[in-house]
Parts: structure tokens; C-alpha cells; sequence
């Protein structure tokens, strides 16, 4: 068994981002909107914020207040998509429950989309047509490539069917050619009998959002096993009242496995990077770097 390290890979994404931009005559700009004080928003944020530290990309945190309006929100997409010197943007989700997050992604444009969550991009996406790719997805493939593990005709199974997740990673595996050409299978809560998809898989990836919801009975003997879930569970002996677990049970689990990623340290750290590289792509395009 060994572990996919999404740290060290990360902080190689970076460094070269920042090698590349210390040559630059120009530096990207990325934008983050958050709305209201949603405390793992804020720990995303600050994250992004220092990625964007580490490889000289400039970075704005727009903090708008919970109560802000939809109208008051859509103009300030409106106004950053016209902004022709902001060539990365983030609607960082969740919004308050009185906003309608879709209507808000729409008034994104997609060019600057780095979250590739907007319906143009999710669209080209769906057609294989070039545009930025969902991060997590693209970092579980870039993590998979750099481990030299294919996944050309190979089984993988995906738990959860997300749009940030399970839908859009399904459809990168089933790109002809490059890192794709995999045979995907994606089970949900309503999938009966989870176990007998699951111990079929060359690859396994868990993103439902529940700890432990892989058990050791549900992976089939020298799989790799990606890890997507970020799980709060209280822990007293740690001095936060709590600690980070994913949504496999890596003690029983990884044993069995070929290759697993940590929970933290995997796909996590692969996400940020992503963004970054998005962030990169989408200031190319404007400004032919």
C-alpha cells in the first residue's frame, strides 16, 4: 500500500505556477466572492487566499454581508465578468438559504469561471469541448497521472453523484483518449447493494459525505482508493474538540489497497492547486501570455 500525496504534489503545481509568474510582465488577479460568515467557507477562503500568496497570482477576498440581495450579489458578478482586469472568478458556495446560487453562477463569465461550474462550462464539459474543469475532479485525475496510475479500461466506481464531485469526474473518465477511457459506474444513496458495485472497482473514489461510509468489506482486494470526503467527527483528546476524517474507513481500508489518499493531505490539497492552474489558464486567455 502506499499513500497518494496530495501535498507534494500541490506545492509542485505552486512552485512552477510561481516560477512561470516571476518571469511575467503582467500577474493574474483572482476574485473570491463569499456571502455571510459560513465558517468552512472562510477556511476554504483563506486557503485560496494563500495558495494565491505562494505563486504570486493577485488575489481579492469581496466579502459581501448575509443579508446582501440577489439583485445586489448579480451585480457585483456582473460588474467583476466585465472587469477586464479580473481573469479569475469564485462564487464561494454555500450561499444564505435566501439566494439562489444558480441564478448567481449565471452571471459569471464562463471564460473566468475557475470553479468550471458555470452552465456553459459544465456544457463543454459534457461535449469534450476545451474550458476549465471542475477542481476536484481535475485534481484526482492529475494525482492519479503523477502516481502513474492509469485508468484506460479500467473499472472505477464513484460514490456520490454531486455536480462538484461524482458527475463531472464520471465524464472526465469517459473522455476518449488522454485520462480518460475508463469504464465508470456512479452509485448514490438509492444504489441497493453499494458493496457489489464497489468490490468491482479497479478504482474507488468516496464522495458522499459521511465518515467511514466505505468499510474494508466494500473494496476489493489491490484497488486504489480516493478519498473526497472532508468529515468533522469530535475528537476530545485533539485541542479543537474535533478531527478531519474522510469518507473511508482508512485504518480498516488501506491494507487492502494498492494506493489510498490520506484524509487530510490527498484530494484536498489537489483542489487548491487546480484552482490555481484554472486561474493561470484563464489569465492566458485574456492576456496571451
Amino acid at each position: 500500500m502506499r499513500l497518494l500525496d496530495g501535498n507534494a504534489l500541490r506545492d509542485a503545481i505552486l512552485a512552477d505556477i510561481a516560477d512561470e509568474l516571476a518571469a511575467a510582465d503582467s500577474l493574474p488577479r483572482l476574485v473570491v466572492v463569499q456571502v455571510g460568515e459560513d465558517p468552512a467557507s472562510a477556511v476554504y477562503v483563506r486557503n485560496k487566499m494563500r495558495a494565491c500568496r505562494k505563486t504570486g497570482i493577485r488575489s481579492e477576498h469581496r466579502h459581501l454581508p448575509a443579508g446582501v440581495t440577489q439583485i445586489e450579489l448579480e451585480a457585483v458578478l456582473d460588474d467583476l465578468s466585465a472587469d477586464p482586469d479580473a481573469h479569475g472568478l469564485l462564487l464561494q458556495l454555500p450561499l444564505p438559504g435566501h439566494l439562489d446560487a444558480d441564478a448567481a453562477m449565471a452571471h459569471l463569465d464562463p471564460d473566468k469561471d475557475v470553479d468550471g461550474f458555470h452552465p456553459v462550462n459544465l456544457g463543454r464539459l459534457v461535449a469534450g469541448l476545451p474550458g476549465p474543469r471542475p477542481c476536484t475532479p481535475a485534481g484526482i485525475l492529475a494525482l492519479l497521472e503523477r502516481e502513474d496510475i492509469a485508468v484506460r479500461g479500467r473499472q472505477v466506481v464513484v460514490v456520490g453523484r454531486s455536480l462538484i464531485v461524482g458527475k463531472p469526474l464520471a465524464l472526465l473518465l469517459l473522455e476518449k483518449g488522454g485520462r480518460g477511457d475508463a469504464t465508470v459506474t456512479v452509485c448514490h444513496s438509492r444504489t441497493p447493494d453499494l458493496a457489489a458495485h464497489t468490490r468491482r472497482a479497479d478504482i474507488l473514489v468516496a464522495a458522499v459525505g459521511r465518515p467511514g461510509a466505505v468499510t474494508a468489506d466494500m473494496v476489493k482486494e489491490g484497488a486504489v482508493v480516493v478519498d473526497v470526503g472532508i468529515n468533522r467527527v469530535e475528537d476530545a483528546s485533539r485541542k479543537r474538540g474535533y478531527r478531519v476524517v474522510g469518507d473511508v474507513d482508512f485504518e480498516a481500508v488501506a491494507p487492502r489497497t494498492a494506493a489510498i489518499t490520506p484524509v487530510p493531505g490527498g484530494v484536498g490539497a489537489m483542489t487548491v492547486a487546480m484552482l490555481m492552474r484554472n486561474t493561470m489558464d484563464a489569465w492566458r486567455g485574456r492576456a496571451g501570455a
